[in-house]
């Protein structure tokens, strides 16, 4: 029964929300563990396969700077903007411009996965991290 002021609906459509909010984080964290599971083997099979490290290079969000870095692993895309590190660790090389970065180095700090590489993105372009892991590793030392 609704009361006049609407309170039971808002009690339903509040607990409805709630609900919504657990499941999508929920579904989140098991897309966050797939990933990070793919990570791993990816750089399992990496070592395996003796395929070399480089010290890995992050780009300022315009492009146009380019800045070192202590991380070692390997770029998982053409545009070197995604990597993974030899601790299994996924990396987006991009970094705001700073002059501390230029002198210092950057230091672009891990991030979850995503399961599909570029999803949401303005050029429609989104690769699943299944492909992309499996083409880096196809490409052996020649690159990609």
């Amino acid at each position: 029964m609704v009361s006049e002021d609407g309170s039971d609906w808002r009690e339903v459509r509040r607990r409805a929300v709630l609900a919504h909010a657990a499941a999508d984080e929920q579904r989140r964290h098991a897309e966050q563990a797939e990933a990070a599971a793919l990570v791993s083997a990816f750089v399992v099979e990496a070592r395996r396969r003796g395929l070399a490290t480089t010290r890995l290079v992050a780009r300022s969000h315009d492009g146009r700077a380019r800045y070192r870095t202590r991380l070692r692993g390997w770029y998982i895309d053409r545009g070197r903007t995604r990597a993974v590190d030899v601790d299994g660790r996924f990396h987006l090389l991009t970094v705001p411009r700073a002059l501390r970065s230029r002198l210092l180095g950057a230091d672009p700090q891990p991030g979850p996965a995503p399961l599909v590489v570029g999803e949401g993105g303005r050029d429609g372009e989104s690769v699943p991290l299944r492909i992309l892991l499996q083409r880096r590793l196809d490409a052996g030392d020649t690159g990609l």
